[in-house]
């Protein structure tokens, strides 16, 4: 039995509190957060996706299996895929007779109900909402129609944010591009000034030799690789770290609250990653990629250029010494340092 009083308190504070919230991600979080109270499930997420409706944009989630990998989103596939193809709700009372649930081995939580509804803006779907339980026939035809309220309720704000996001989104790797990267920079100095000891920094992100894998397999080959770089980047760091890409194969990744030790070891696990894992391209061969790592702590006084600046230069001799490699800055931002510019 539904308790409307309390579903309807939830809604009101949601629809409040998303006026308020501009990111994406948070408003993300207070849709998952509701849904996870206002539905019998153990686990709910909501995602939404680029303008294609084939590439996950930003997701949250809440309740069981946090510490888990999320499960991405593959076009057409799982009951998520499902939904964003057809545009309609599935409710499946049991999971194991339901063709379009696929079971993940390290999912880290039981699933025997779902409960998905399409988020529809503008005569398209651009999101999924589900919730899930481990009990058998969890979500009734009433539950249902509140899981639809309560995205619609949310939809509005979340397409705001979404458009938002877009404008700021590298379409070919789905991380942020170059247009965020200064005020994004700016804006978590805003942050740090008010906790200096926190710490803040950069890295500067260049693959090595990338124009020969565009001119030995070409560009699709290239762009899958760029794309394979931010997804092992992205596994790599913390939520708070931010991936910009700067244009081309260079790469930006802002660390909130990373002094230089953590900056470092955040870098050298990123050159490790690439290190381990090779791609494969459509002509059936293997390629490796290293990248070449400038890092830079911010030193509270400094303009975002400046700090960038600082990052870009050491890049550039972690690629004079060898590429595949970090190298950190322990120069104050005014002393310049002159060296050639070695080729990618």
């Amino acid at each position: 039995m539904i308790d409307a009083q309390h579903s309807l308190d939830v809604l009101l504070e949601l629809t409040r509190a998303l006026t308020e919230e501009r990111s994406l991600r948070k408003a993300l979080a207070l849709v998952s957060e509701a849904a996870l109270e206002l539905l019998p499930g153990d686990h709910a997420s909501i995602r939404v996706l680029d303008h294609t409706r084939t590439e996950l944009l930003s997701g949250a989630r809440s309740g069981s299996g946090l510490g888990k990998k999320p499960v991405r989103h593959t076009h057409g596939k799982g009951v998520a895929g499902w939904v964003v193809e057809n545009g309609e709700i599935a409710r499946i009372s049991d999971t194991t007779g339901d063709d379009r649930f696929e079971p993940r081995p390290n999912q880290g939580f039981e699933i025997r109900s779902i409960l998905a509804v399409p988020l529809w803006s503008a005569g398209e779907v651009v999101g999924v909402l589900a919730s899930t339980s481990h009990a058998v026939d969890a979500y009734s035809a009433e539950q249902e129609s509140l899981a639809c309220l309560l995205a619609n309720c949310a939809v509005p704000p979340i397409e705001k944010a979404r458009l938002r996001r877009l404008a700021v989104t590298d379409p070919q790797t789905m991380v942020f591009n170059r247009a965020y990267l200064m005020p994004g920079i700016q804006a978590q100095m805003q942050r740090q000034r008010g906790e200096p000891a926190q710490g803040l920094s950069l890295a500067l992100m260049d693959l090595d030799h990338f124009k020969r894998i565009n001119d030995d397999h070409g560009h699709a080959a290239g762009d899958l690789a760029l794309r394979a770089f931010a997804d092992a980047v992205r596994k790599t760091t913390r939520d708070a770290d931010v991936v910009v890409r700067r244009g081309g194969d260079e790469f930006v990744l802002i660390m909130p609250g990373a002094d230089r030790q953590s900056a470092c070891a955040v870098a050298q696990r990123i050159c490790h990653t690439l290190e381990e894992s090779d791609i494969t391209v459509a002509s059936g061969a293997q390629l490796s990629i290293t990248v070449s790592i400038g890092v830079a702590t911010w030193n509270g006084k400094e303009s975002p250029e400046q700090l960038e600046k600082r990052a870009d230069e050491v890049m550039y001799q972690a690629k004079l010494k060898g590429r595949n490699q970090v190298v950190f800055d322990d120069r104050s931002p005014s002393e310049d340092k002159d060296a050639p510019a070695p080729t990618a």
